[in-house]
């Protein structure tokens, strides 16, 4: 599974789309979100700017990736 490592507390949902390569611009992370083809932790979400914090996965088009952020890197 891919991982986004983030510096602080959190990253917004479609920021992280594009950090992880899941999505190539903002408004293509906007337009998957809003038709609810994105989950995090298994649920559909539709809010772009939901908040992801470490350990959080998102799955969309068949791929998956998890939020490390500087609290959960050790654990693996």
């Amino acid at each position: 599974m891919q991982e986004v490592k983030i510096r602080d507390e959190f990253i917004k949902l479609g920021q992280a789309m594009k950090l992880s390569g899941f999505s190539e611009s903002g408004v293509d992370a906007k337009i998957a979100i809003e038709e609810g083809k994105v989950k995090v932790n298994g649920e559909t979400e539709t809010r772009r700017g939901r908040k992801l914090r470490g350990g959080d996965t998102v799955s969309f088009d068949g791929r998956e990736f998890v939020v490390k952020s500087p609290e959960n890197m050790a654990e693996v």
